[in-house]
Formats: structure tokens, C-alpha cells, sequence
């Protein structure tokens, strides 16, 4: 069994306490994966700096393959500046340096290596939403991390996105539970099989076009929050493969349920963590 992350790398700058971590949705699965006890590996365009050789450098301590990325000569790491605040990231501002990689552009032969994993995860930071559609015939398993923002719950990007994939993840702080059955609902008929929501304390909701799974919460002291959602859907959607989980299988409610209480635990005990994963360097 083995899986990748498809997308985005970038670091994770604590300005208040001097120190960055690697970080990025796809690098974040990766790792998570593997911790998982799932051979991982990563898939994305890799700077020309030395922030691009500190990721990889965290991504070979957890023996992630990276094979397929491309480093781009003359690009500069995607820095994400926080501050972290009783244990909670609160967030300064976006990078605007105009050499940041472009998203990943999938050829004929990156598809085929893709083809090769069990599971295949890519998420809206990447900017890779043209991509997926490319994904649309291989046998893999598809799942895409929707975030928070409105911009990527908007018909324009679902109807981009949701044809081709079979778990949607979506952060729904702030909606209203008629909100977001109406996002899930929307989102099961623009083809994606299962539709998962999270709601930070409020927990989790799992959707596949019949019935509405209810998650796990598992409360901690957290050290650091940064990574807690991406924890959670990383050992989520390991927990079903784990169990049998293939493409276009159906998840029984004993799957989900063992699914749900492994990534609560997981995700929790990933909040006694500085950073994503740890693996710091200081700035």
C-alpha cells in the first residue's frame, strides 16, 4: 500500500519565536501518512533555496519518496509567516514574492507514476485545480482538501474539482448546520462519493449520499494547532485503506466509525507537536 501527496510545500515561519517548520497540505499528508504506518511519498515543485532544502531534508528523515518533483532554478519556498499564540497559530499574512513555483503541471508520464499509488491527495493551496481532471481514469483513489475560504466553495471551483475525485474534505467553521448538509449535498451531486466536514471542537461530518456519519473530538492541552486538520483527514483516509477501502468501494459504518476514533487520536495527540511534525530551523 503506498500514497502521495500531490501540491503544495512551503514553510511554516513562527516569527514570535524565531523558528520555522515545513509545512504545506500535500507535504503535511505525506508525512502524516507515513506515521501512519502507509508508505508515502511527495509530489510538487521543489525551490531553488536553502528553505526548499530544509523541506526536503525533513522529507528524507521520514523516508518520503519525492522521485517525481521538479526543483524550479531561480524560485524561491513559499514562506507562510504565524505567530503562535497559547498554542494556537494565528496568521500575519501572505507571501507575495513574485518566484514562488507555479502549481505543478501534470504530464502524460507524471499520470502513470500517479496511476501507481493507492491514493492520490491534492488540495486548493496547491494550484492545481486545472490538474485534477487529468486524474479523472486512473485507478487511485482521489481526495482534495477543500479548506476554509468561500472562494473554494464556490460552484466555479466545485464543479472544477468534484467530478474527478471521491472524498472532499471541507473546513466549516462558522456555517450552520443547514449550510453545510447543503454543501455536502451539492458537492455528493457534482460527483464526489463521500464528502467529510469538520467543524474544529464541534467535530466531524461524514456524508455519501444516504446517510451522515457523526466524528470523534478528542480535547487536549495543545502545544501547537498547526496540522490538526490535516492530521485528521490524513489518518481518516488511512484508517479506510487500512480497513479495504478501494476505488469506487463503499465504506461500511463500521469502517467509518474505526476511521473516525483512529484520526481523532491521531490528530490530537499531533497538537502535543510544535509545528506540522516538528523538524524545526530557526530563522
Amino acid at each position: 500500500m503506498k500514497v502521495i501527496g500531490f501540491g503544495d510545500n512551503v514553510v511554516d515561519r513562527y516569527v514570535n519565536k524565531k523558528v520555522m517548520f515545513p509545512g504545506g497540505n500535500a507535504v503535511n499528508f505525506a508525512v502524516y501518512a507515513k506515521k501512519s504506518g502507509v508508505n508515502a511519498a511527495y509530489l510538487g515543485n521543489l525551490a531553488d533555496d536553502a528553505e526548499a532544502d530544509f523541506i526536503v531534508s525533513a522529507l528524507n528523515s521520514f523516508d518520503i519518496d519525492l522521485t517525481g518533483c521538479h526543483k524550479v532554478f531561480g524560485s524561491v519556498t513559499e514562506r507562510c509567516d504565524v505567530n503562535i499564540v497559547d498554542g494556537d497559530r494565528v496568521f500575519i499574512g501572505d507571501d507575495v514574492r513574485e518566484n514562488i513555483p507555479a502549481g505543478f503541471i501534470l504530464s502524460q508520464k507524471d499520470v502513470t507514476y500517479l496511476n501507481s499509488f493507492d491514493l492520490v491527495h491534492s488540495g486548493c493551496y496547491a494550484r492545481v485545480a486545472d490538474e485534477i481532471k487529468k486524474l479523472s481514469d486512473i485507478s487511485s483513489i482521489v481526495t482534495y482538501d477543500f479548506s476554509v475560504e468561500d472562494e473554494f466553495k464556490e460552484d466555479k471551483y466545485l464543479k472544477k474539482i468534484c467530478p474527478y475525485i471521491d472524498m472532499a474534505l471541507f473546513s466549516c467553521e462558522g456555517m450552520s448546520t443547514e449550510e453545510i448538509i447543503q454543501l455536502q449535498k451539492k458537492v455528493y451531486t457534482l460527483g464526489t462519493k463521500y464528502v467529510l466536514t469538520t467543524k474544529g471542537v464541534e467535530g466531524q461530518t461524514l456524508y455519501d449520499g444516504i446517510n451522515f456519519y457523526t466524528g470523534v473530538v478528542k480535547l487536549v492541552e495543545a502545544v501547537d494547532t498547526m496540522g490538526a486538520g490535516d492530521s485528521f483527514f490524513a489518518s481518516f483516509v488511512m484508517a479506510l485503506l487500512k480497513q479495504g477501502w478501494k476505488k469506487n468501494g463503499v465504506l461500511s459504518e463500521e469502517m467509518i466509525k474505526n476511521a473516525f476514533e483512529t484520526a481523532a487520536q491521531f490528530s490530537a495527540d499531533n497538537c502535543l507537536t510544535e509545528g506540522a511534525f516538528g523538524y524545526s530551523m530557526g530563522i
